[in-house]
């Protein structure tokens, strides 16, 4: 059976990993003030991290309309989604919509929309764990239950370097935020059960709190010798590549892949950030 998958462009991919699994994105825009960027191929990300920074206001995301959904799923029979965590963005609603609309023309096509609870690499360690399963050559029913099972698991971890944007959103005080600035204080974020973000812990300076965050791994994964540590970073790499090392040494992953964030993940992690996931 012909199986194809479909993200959002939240889903940080390698091009190895889009072509590996013939994966598509449905990409998302972002608004700053009057300035609107594109999260696709074609997107400048260090202009999108400029604007951002000499913005006074909160970077503004929109999630791709029912439309791209739509057209996907009329041209294909079999297809898994995966979005954004539906506490973050409208993707999963929209996916779902098209899908429901797809399905009152034709019962023989087979869609299956995958709320992420999670975003960024998390997004693509499903989208692999997917690709995975396929390649394997399961039936429908046994991808769907392992990857459901594979969600339920999934631990996303958030090292940010800059508090800006979570200033700038009302996320964190602007005196709180000063402060925190100030002491260098790093907060250590997760992804919650429910698909939220919520604060783990917190560090002075970014290299405990990433030592924090590595430590956090052994504290909350499980079975680790049969999953892939997924690190996504927005311009830090040497911190993935560190992360990567360090994760090695201490855990016994199947595989450690690293990755780039893409729009909408720079704008959640912004300069310096890390997000993890496994």
């Amino acid at each position: 059976m012909d199986f194809r998958i479909l993200v959002d462009s939240c889903c940080d991919l390698t091009k190895e990993l889009r072509k590996r699994f013939n994966i598509v994105t449905a990409p998302l825009t972002i608004n700053i003030e009057n300035k609107t960027f594109i999260d696709d191929e074609n997107l400048d990300k260090e202009d999108l991290l400029k604007t951002m920074q000499a913005s006074n206001e909160a970077p503004k995301t929109a999630s791709p309309g029912p439309e791209p959904f739509l057209k996907f799923y009329q041209k294909h029979d079999n297809v898994f989604v995966v979005t954004l965590s539906k506490e973050l963005s409208a993707t999963y609603q929209n996916a779902v919509l098209a899908k429901n609309l797809v399905l009152e023309e034709t019962e023989h096509k087979f869609i299956k929309v995958f709320n992420s609870f999670s975003a960024s690499v998390g997004e693509t360690m499903i989208a692999v764990k997917l690709g995975e399963l396929i390649e394997s050559g399961l039936k429908k029913e046994q991808i769907l239950e392992k990857a459901d099972k594979y969600i339920s698991e999934m631990q996303t971890l958030f090292v940010l370097d800059s508090l800006d944007n979570l200033i700038k959103a009302g996320r964190m005080g602007k005196i709180k935020g000063k402060i925190a600035s100030f002491f260098n204080i790093k907060p250590i974020l997760a992804g919650s059960e429910a698909g939220t973000i919520t604060l783990l812990d917190k560090a002075r300076g970014s290299k405990k709190a990433i030592k924090k965050m590595i430590d956090k791994i052994g504290e909350k994964g499980e079975n680790l010798e049969d999953k892939i540590l997924g690190i996504a970073h927005c311009n830090a790499l040497e911190r993935a590549e560190f992360i990567k090392q360090e994760a090695a040494k201490k855990y016994n992953f199947r595989e450690i892949i690293i990755v780039e964030t893409a729009g909408i993940s720079s704008v959640y992690a912004n300069q310096g950030g890390i997000v993890i996931a496994f």
